[in-house]
């Protein structure tokens, strides 16, 4: 049975987040983060069919959806995003939290932070812990000290055109709609009557050096793009962003870490790793520099960790909640009932 879904804008002492709830549920709240270029309409059908025993709550991050344009301090990381989601919290209590893409380090940071607000962790196709682009090997090696090959130099600067403009069509293979069906999931998935609201979930998003994707500078290695300390892009640089001490914290709640098989976007072949698309000739001038093994590095950080389960969903892509989702609903719910 699904239950309506419904949006609230609840002020903290940082901003106005708007929220996602499901009237008439009760039990252990399950807060679920969404990913860049999206917003909490992403989980809807995955909130409105969690079953009994689960409040679910899906929170807009700052620059998306209906929550406070706030800008992004990217010299944090992604601490911007993750207080907010802590002075949420404090109204809520500890809570299940549920991060997919961008959100999985988000989550990953509210961990690290304070632990004991977490009653579990779930990572969906998670950011890698040593960040999104410019790095090698499983332990983030840097490959320059500038971050180059990260951050916000790297978006394609005409999905950044059309995502500014608005585009609802699929007429460019780099329109958001044209993205969401080729890169966010499986090639081939009928998102049915959700593709619309997807589509306005994406164009949600703030364009912008203060959001998306950032600002960026020059740099003599190539691709000659260092990442800035603004916007989304740069709060998951490798120079702001690394979260490879999560076995040190106290408690350790459970993790399970699920991903599609699929996904293009969080891979160790990333189409959106300027190395990798240097390698197969997309980006010119490619150096030699190695792709970032995004999800080696994740497995290897969670190794150390321990309370952790791997999951991996036959068939999806960057979204398993979008184009599997009763997989992804069960693997989820014996996560949280566990």
């Amino acid at each position: 049975m699904t239950l309506p879904v419904t949006a609230e804008r609840i002020r903290t002492d940082r901003l106005t987040l708007n929220v996602l709830s499901v009237p008439g549920t009760s039990g252990e709240p399950v807060l679920f983060v969404h990913g860049n270029v999206s917003c909490s309409a992403f989980w809807r059908s995955t909130m409105a069919s969690l079953g009994e025993g689960f409040r679910p709550y899906a929170v807009d991050l700052r620059g998306f959806g209906g929550s406070d344009p706030e800008p992004v301090d990217a010299s944090r990381g992604v601490r911007d995003y993750s207080d907010d989601v802590l002075a949420l919290l404090d109204r809520l209590g500890p809570v299940h939290l549920v991060g997919w893409s961008l959100g999985g380090g988000v989550v990953m940071q509210v961990l690290r932070d304070r632990p004991a607000a977490v009653r579990s962790l779930t990572l969906v196709n998670p950011v890698p812990p040593y960040g999104f682009g410019g790095t090698t090997g499983v332990d983030g090696t840097l490959n320059s000290p500038d971050g180059v090959g990260s951050g916000g130099g790297g978006a394609n600067p005409e999905f950044v055109r059309l995502l500014r403009e608005g585009d609802r069509s699929d007429g460019s293979p780099l329109s958001p709609r044209s993205v969401l069906r080729a890169t966010y999931v499986a090639p081939g998935t009928d998102l049915g009557e959700e593709e619309d609201a997807f589509v306005e979930s994406m164009l949600s998003t703030r364009v912008g050096d203060d959001h998306y994707p950032g600002d960026f500078l020059p740099s003599d290695v190539w691709p000659n793009l260092a990442p800035g300390k603004r916007g989304v892009l740069n709060s998951i640089a490798p120079t702001n962003f690394r979260i490879d001490d999560l076995h040190e914290i106290d408690p350790k709640p459970p993790i399970l870490w699920i991903r599609g098989d699929q996904d293009v976007i969080v891979s160790d072949t990333s189409l959106f790793d300027l190395a990798h698309l240097g390698a197969i000739g997309a980006v010119p001038g490619w150096d030699g520099t190695p792709a970032q093994p995004m999800v080696a590095q994740t497995r290897a950080v969670l190794e150390r960790y321990g309370a952790y389960r791997e999951v991996v969903v036959e068939g999806a892509g960057h979204g398993p909640h979008l184009d599997r989702p009763a997989e992804f609903r069960a693997a989820l719910l014996a996560h949280l009932r566990g």
